[in-house]
């Protein structure tokens, strides 16, 4: 257990964030996490289709996340980009027997064909996320970008509610996740690193419950909703410590939040 002091410096803080971001970046944190689906592949463009289905169903057990995506691999016959671009109309018609939580077969069925319009218009999901970044050097309205051309065909509305609307104040967690995942690179092993047009430090923290709830007992953090304005308070803040990779403390935070490694606090 770590102790934590009512008035820590920025600089016992940062040691802090560096100490609980060590502990938890490494190989080990892949098995139990969601990014361990997009690991299971070696291509790019697997990854990224699988990166997104998994993402887009991160919320709740972590556990019954991964086992949830891992069948929705093995739906497409473990070979997700190839499913997304070739599959027939009865290929995608035995997704409609998927249901994780909210995310039914329906969705899947939409979520197949939007990242189908993506990579046709844009060579894949990171030339869309790479190209709009490029464009707007602004990573919030490459966020409402995505969600307005992803469900650019034609869907049921049931699917909208699967991407975050940063429009109206969505903390987005899932698609920051999905964009940490891609964009981030270290020597750790976790993150793919693969998004090399987008800058680490234009990132910003996939905020849910964990990582708010420790972000406050740190002081990272005092807006109390968990919503758009609050990533940017506690990514502006996590920026004083590390300018260039603010999101390297999503490991930190999320960490302790599962662990209970914090007290005081906590």
């Amino acid at each position: 257990m770590v102790e934590l002091s009512d008035r820590m410096s920025d600089d016992e803080l940062r040691d802090l964030l560096e100490y609980l971001h060590d502990k938890y970046n490494t190989s080990d944190f892949i098995a139990e996490d969601p990014i361990s689906v997009p690991h299971s592949f070696t291509a790019t463009e697997d990854r990224e289709i699988a990166g997104l289905l998994a993402s887009t169903i991160a919320w709740g057990n972590r556990r019954a996340i991964v086992q949830s995506a891992h069948r929705m691999m093995r739906y497409m016959d473990n070979a997700p980009y190839d499913f997304v671009v070739n599959a027939s109309a009865e290929d995608i018609a035995t997704l409609s027997s998927f249901v994780h939580r909210t995310f039914n077969g329906g969705d899947f069925r939409d979520f197949v064909l939007g990242m189908r319009h993506i990579v046709k218009g844009w060579g894949s999901i990171g030339g869309y996320f790479e190209q709009r970044y490029r464009e707007t050097g602004d990573l919030r309205r490459v966020l409402a970008m995505f969600r307005e051309d992803f469900f650019a065909v034609e869907h049921n509305p049931h699917s909208e509610k699967h991407v975050s609307n940063i429009c109206r104040g969505a903390a987005c967690k899932r698609l920051c996740m999905y964009l940490r995942w891609f964009v981030r690179r270290d020597s750790r092993g976790v993150d793919f690193g693969l998004w090399r047009d987008i800058p680490m430090s234009a990132l910003y923290l996939p905020l849910d419950l964990h990582t708010g709830r420790v972000g406050r007992a740190l002081g990272l953090l005092t807006r109390k909703q968990d919503d758009w304005k609050a990533v940017e308070q506690i990514t502006e803040r996590l920026a004083a410590f590390s300018k260039d990779d603010p999101t390297r403390y999503d490991y930190a935070l999320f960490g302790a939040g599962i662990s209970g490694v914090l007290k005081n606090g906590l």
